[in-house]
This record gives structure tokens, C-alpha cells and sequence, in this order.
């Protein structure tokens, strides 16, 4: 479909559109489709790993990570969202899960590390309900505890 000031232009539609636009809403597959080096997981046997590994509970985020394997690649950290039906209906578990992905662009290209998966799900109103500015500071709290060398007595 052609936008109504190319048509009048004499334009054609993709010379319409900036590449700038394009190029966002396209994203670069050197850096994955969540930004800076981040990849997303997708498979459902990663979720499952991430899943048995260590975890991180916030109030409005559970932090799933662990240390890929070496028959893994270990370049690039990899991140993927869930949210149950418990969450809501799909409008719901969608705004959820944008708020999370949102969340990992600002905090995990700073405090993620090469090598790791992680896996944020999200959590009945939670999730919606709280201040994005406090979530941003439960990531970060729940990465540095993941992180944190395992000390035994």
C-alpha cells in the first residue's frame, strides 16, 4: 500500500519510507532482535535448561540464567521472555512481556555476560503493576546475585 503523501508526491512506497524506520523495524542480525548483542531464545528445550539452573526471585520477575555448556557456543548472552496464562489473557501477557523485553535492552548489554542464558518470566499483575524504575533495579540485584561466586561453608 502506497501512504497517501507518496501518492501525491509521485513516489513510489518504498522510497517513502525512511531507512532509518526500516532498518529498526527490521533489526540487525548482527546484534539480534532485542539490541546490543542480545540474542533470543526461542527453543523450548532452552527454556527448559534455564529452568533447572540458578534463579533469581524478584516481586515482579522470577531471573532464570545459566552458563551455556561447552558443546554450546558461548559467544553472545541469549534472553527469552515467558509469561503463564496465570499472568492474564493475551493482551495482558503481551504487555508483560514487552515490559520485560524492554527491561533487558536497558539493563542486560551493561551487566549480562558472553556465554549465559537468561530467562525472564514474569508474574501475575507484577509484572504490569510495578514501576519500571524499581524493576530496572530488581535486575540489576538479581544479576549480581546470579553472578555472585557460590561461597561454601
Amino acid at each position: 500500500m502506497i501512504p497517501p503523501k507518496a501518492r501525491q508526491a509521485g513516489q513510489d512506497a518504498e522510497a517513502a519510507v525512511p531507512s532509518a524506520v526500516v532498518s529498526r523495524l527490521d533489526g540487525d542480525p548482527e546484534l539480534g532482535a532485542t539490541g546490543k548483542g542480545l540474542q533470543v531464545i526461542r527453543q523450548r528445550a532452552d527454556f527448559l535448561r534455564a529452568a533447572r539452573a540458578a534463579r533469581a526471585p524478584t516481586p515482579a520477575f522470577l531471573l532464570q540464567a545459566r552458563l551455556r555448556g561447552e558443546d554450546e557456543p558461548a559467544s553472545g548472552l541469549r534472553v527469552g521472555f515467558t509469561c503463564s496464562r496465570k499472568v492474564g489473557n493475551a493482551v495482558i501477557r503481551n504487555r508483560a512481556k514487552r515490559r520485560l523485553r524492554a527491561l533487558s535492552r536497558l539493563v542486560f548489554p551493561d551487566l549480562g555476560q558472553n556465554g549465559w542464558d537468561y530467562v525472564l518470566v514474569g508474574r501475575p499483575a507484577a509484572t504490569i503493576g510495578t514501576d519500571f524504575a524499581v524493576m530496572q533495579a530488581d535486575l540489576r540485584a538479581a544479576l549480581s546475585r546470579v553472578h555472585r561466586p557460590a561461597t561454601r561453608t
